[in-house]
């Protein structure tokens, strides 16, 4: 657990801008009487003159907005046994949420983007260019961001999010802005869909300008953020149940034995992806070139995605993982 010293930077002006600061001076202030001085609600209370719930609110003003971190380490700061058998077995940083048996789907997807959001927090730096995938995953995960202050980085969609029924702008420019607003960083979207009709007409796409911007800054992350998409999902993947994809390409995926995607890029269970038509008219990013990425955060929420997961194991596609507790221990069986 650490506290910081500088109370963060918040925009505004005048009366609200004094408000904003003199919330985040005694945010700090309770922060450390409590943390560092193991001081009790009530005596922070007494010294400094406002009630328990004020001092409650204070604390909690200081961890949402990055002024306080938390963090829980094992016995002997050793990693528990199935994040060790993991990142050995793959050659990653394995994080292991634990979760009890019999938990629902949905529940199991918000206790592992509340701990995903802050196991991330730490690795997004100053003059980072970080891809951002969309997906039921990356939704839950936007939603529990705490604040960090960077400078001179952009979050950069990684694959266009439009369908023949909604552009996708919306959907995707809402978990790119809970990025944004939370590294204080530029937001660069992609306002393309995610499956082109036609291979000919993404090759004419990918040489206009404006798309190539996007392509070069995707060309240039130093990190990437994504989840794996999977047609056996307890919460369905949302390219599989959002009007991405029809039957004959849903047949196709199954003639081409597909296991899962990441960015709406589709592999095998060995990992390949060779030859899989589908790729030709995503507009995600080559897999080759993801791999390229020095960072790829991988978050897997569900056993149901462990099939999926395999496979962009295999593929190479992941340096850091975070998932459940009964799908690390799928995968460590498999």
């Amino acid at each position: 657990m650490g506290v910081s010293s500088r109370p963060e930077k918040q925009p505004g002006g005048g009366t609200v801008r004094a408000e904003s600061e003199t919330r985040t001076r005694d945010a700090l202030r309770a922060a450390q009487m409590y943390y560092l001085q193991n001081l009790t609600m009530e005596a922070i209370a007494r010294e400094l003159r406002i009630s328990r719930s004020t001092v409650s609110r204070l604390l909690s003003h200081a961890r949402s907005t990055g002024l306080v971190e938390i963090r829980i380490k094992s016995a002997a700061d050793r990693a528990p046994a199935l994040e060790k058998e993991i990142s050995t077995r793959f050659g990653i940083q394995a994080k292991v949420v634990p979760v009890a048996e019999g938990v629902s789907p949905a529940q199991i997807l918000q206790r592992v983007a509340v701990q995903a959001a802050h196991l991330i927090n730490p690795l997004i730096d100053s003059d980072a260019i970080v891809g951002v995938a969309w997906g039921s995953t990356l939704t839950a995960v936007s939603q529990h961001l705490s604040v960090k202050n960077t400078h001179d980085s952009t979050i950069v969609q990684m694959n266009g999010a439009g369908n023949f029924r909604t552009s996708g702008i919306t959907y995707a420019s809402e978990i790119l802005q809970r990025f944004g607003h939370a590294y204080g960083a530029r937001v660069v979207q992609f306002p393309v869909p995610a499956f082109f009709d036609h291979t000919e007409t993404k090759e004419a796409m990918w040489r206009e300008r404006p798309v190539k911007r996007v392509l070069d800054l995707q060309a240039r992350m130093n990190t990437a953020i994504f989840g794996v998409g999977s047609m056996e999902a307890g919460v369905p993947s949302h390219v599989y149940n959002g009007a991405y994809l029809d039957e004959e390409d849903l047949d196709d995926l199954l003639a081409e034995e597909v296991v899962g995607d990441v960015a709406t890029m589709f592999y095998r269970a060995d990992g390949t992806w060779d030859g899989i038509r589908l790729n030709d008219r995503s507009t995600g990013p080559d897999l080759h070139v993801l791999r390229q990425v020095p960072r790829r955060i991988c978050v897997v929420a569900g056993e149901a995605k462990t099939t999926s997961l395999l496979g962009a194991l295999r593929a190479g596609l992941v340096t850091d993982l975070i998932l459940d507790e009964n799908s690390a221990r799928r995968l460590a069986s498999s």
